[in-house]
């Protein structure tokens, strides 16, 4: 848990750094990183090498194995040290609070950023942590199209790029669709603006027509720039006296999809069926779809 990392944080040298920096590196090529390759690696001594290994092991950074031969890999307790130390070291993150969300696929923070001017105050932001691949390396590499072809892959390398695919994508769409400011990203964690509002299965609007709109003129935006949000429902859209903002991208496809159109009109169904069981509010997914598409000729590259 992210509450034990910044327990630990304090006491993690920069040693402990270089030594979990070359198991994320080992773990391209192996599911247990050898000790001998951690010794070319860091150029730290055998036995001071082994020590602080057993030190990283007690703190549930690291994970060791003997079978069969000695190695290691890191514990998601480990690879959350690295992106945190990155993140506050490039003054994206100053502090972490408290949990604020938590899924089978990602656990949110709240956080605090030094504020641009000396005479500011800290600002709030989000801190996303991705875990996909943390329950089942199958289940990830068959739903994610973006893994299917990879013969070796971890539950950090599925995380990572899971999170690299949406701080891309917003960064990409931001500002023009209407989504939460990207701060930064490294590893598998983003750092964005807090979202405005309240998530949509949350609150009880008193106009859902004028929301239902927002959010499909949005899904028409998106779509007019060569995305599509594939995962789309009541649980991703904050509304606000302001408008709609749409959270959550990492499963994002674009229209030349082989499931393009099945996964658009999943989106628009979803949406249309959290209207009519909360406010009876009848759409028609067909004529949506339509209008939605209507853009085809001028979708951007």
């Amino acid at each position: 848990m992210i509450a034990d990392v910044l327990k630990l944080f304090p006491d993690i040298t920069s040693r402990d750094f270089r030594i979990l920096t070359g198991i994320e590196v080992g773990m391209q090529d192996h599911e247990w990183v050898p000790f001998d390759e951690l010794v070319k690696y860091t150029r730290i001594d055998h036995q001071n090498l082994a020590y602080l290994l057993g030190e990283l092991i007690e703190k549930e950074l690291v994970l060791a194995t003997t079978r069969p031969y000695e190695g290691y890999r890191l514990y998601f307790n480990g690879y959350d040290a690295l992106a945190i130390n990155a993140l506050v070291k490039r003054g994206s993150i100053c502090a972490l609070g408290d949990e604020i969300g938590v899924g089978k696929e990602s656990v949110v923070h709240e956080g605090m950023k030094e504020p641009e001017l000396p005479i500011g105050d800290p600002e709030t932001v989000i801190v996303k942590f991705h875990r996909e691949g943390r329950t089942s390396f199958k289940d990830v590499k068959r739903l994610r199209g973006h893994l299917v072809n990879r013969e070796h892959f971890s539950w950090i390398y599925a995380a990572r790029l899971a999170a690299g695919r949406e701080y891309e994508i917003i960064s990409r769409l931001y500002p023009d669709i209407s989504i939460p400011k990207p701060i930064d990203g490294n590893r598998h964690a983003i750092v964005m603006e807090p979202a405005k509002g309240e998530l949509l299965f949350k609150v009880r609007l008193e106009d859902p027509d004028i929301f239902f709109d927002m959010i499909m003129e949005q899904v028409k935006k998106i779509y007019c720039n060569n995305v599509i949000h594939a995962d789309l429902s009541e649980y991703n859209v904050f509304v606000n006296p302001e408008g709609v903002q749409i959270i959550d991208w990492p499963q994002y496809v674009t229209p030349s999809h082989p499931h393009a159109e099945e996964l658009l009109r999943r989106d628009i169904s979803n949406i249309a069926a959290h209207f009519k069981k909360k406010y009876n509010l009848k759409k028609d997914v067909d004529a949506l779809y339509g209008h939605i598409v209507s853009c085809t000729d001028n979708i951007k590259d």
